[in-house]
């Protein structure tokens, strides 16, 4: 346990947990609308290719993360007309679509460079890492939480706000209304199709933020399978959160925490498949301990009334 007191290693739990917590937020925002955003790990795999191949054909990570982030929120979107306007099943559609981008991607980039499974050939643009002036001044604080990837503080800052928005402001209220209640939304004249529209969107933006964090900021390139099960790996982090932001981005931490676990046993020559297990073990546990809260708390919540 002695892992627990290096600081790199916490340092390492935040870099893991970054584009779980873009997928967490970006699953919450669908749910609390009434949808169920299935596509995010093609989502993320769309943004991830594109962001690499849209900076490094132009030589701009603006235009990079252009790229990312349309091929992201258009994959998303596509799912969300299926499932809204043609009245497709959304569990056989997002498995279809997610399908669709792990073959599509490795097509497209052995189609357009002639790497067959990493954009080695590609000299593709990096988000920054950003120091903290107050904060890399403080012994062990600074250590830990100064020096991440720019896209690290924008999905705690993203979440913050979706926090604030979804319990804050009238849009907010509508997409919870929407969520809970079609029937009662529509009956206060509420557009169901256009907030659910307007919360896939959103959650294609924060999918495809993810994605490219995982090809531009945590390393450099495209790798075939990289998003690695994150997406569904945030639909049970949301499924933790119970439609809170903010223990949403407790339950990503959390996955971060069993991600640097596996990174600290790679380095102390552990089991390679006992190591890739660590992240997706960690989750389940957390998942079944939160339940059990969960139920205790609606237990003593019913003993009141």
């Amino acid at each position: 346990m002695s892992f627990l007191t290096n600081l790199d290693f916490w340092f390492t739990t935040l870099r893991c947990t970054t584009p779980v917590l873009f997928a967490t937020m970006a699953a919450l925002i669908a749910s609390r609308s009434g949808m169920l955003n299935l596509g995010l790990e093609g989502a993320m795999t769309v943004a991830a290719l594109c962001g690499v191949l849209g900076s490094g054909f132009t030589g701009s990570l603006f235009a990079g993360a252009l790229c990312g982030l349309a091929a992201g929120t258009a994959f998303t979107m596509l799912l969300a007309y299926f499932v809204q306007h043609l009245k497709a099943n959304r569990v056989v559609s997002g498995v279809a679509l997610n399908l669709a981008a792990s073959g599509g991607s490795v097509f497209c980039l052995y189609s357009i460079t002639g790497d067959k499974n990493a954009s080695n050939s590609l000299a593709s643009a990096a988000f920054p890492a950003f120091d903290i002036p107050v904060l890399k001044a403080i012994p062990g604080i600074g250590d830990i939480v100064s020096g991440h990837n720019c896209l690290t503080y924008v999905a705690f800052i993203v979440t913050i706000l979706i926090f604030i928005v979804l319990n804050k402001t009238a849009f907010g209220i509508h997409i919870r209304a929407v969520g809970e209640s079609e029937e009662a939304a529509r009956s206060v004249g509420i557009n169901v199709e256009k907030i659910r529209y307007q919360a896939m969107l959103l959650s294609g933006l924060l999918a495809s933020l993810g994605g490219m964090y995982l090809s531009m900021g945590y390393v450099n390139r495209f790798t075939s399978g990289m998003v690695a099960g994150r997406g569904y790996i945030a639909l049970a982090t949301n499924a933790m959160a119970a439609g809170n932001a903010l223990m949403g981005m407790v339950s990503s931490v959390l996955y971060g925490f069993g991600s640097g676990i596996s990174i600290y046993l790679q380095n102390n020559n552990v089991d390679p498949y006992l190591i890739t297990m660590v992240p997706y073990a960690s989750i389940i546990v957390f998942y079944v301990l939160f339940s059990f809260y969960y139920k205790v708390k609606r237990q003593g919540e019913d003993s009141l009334s």
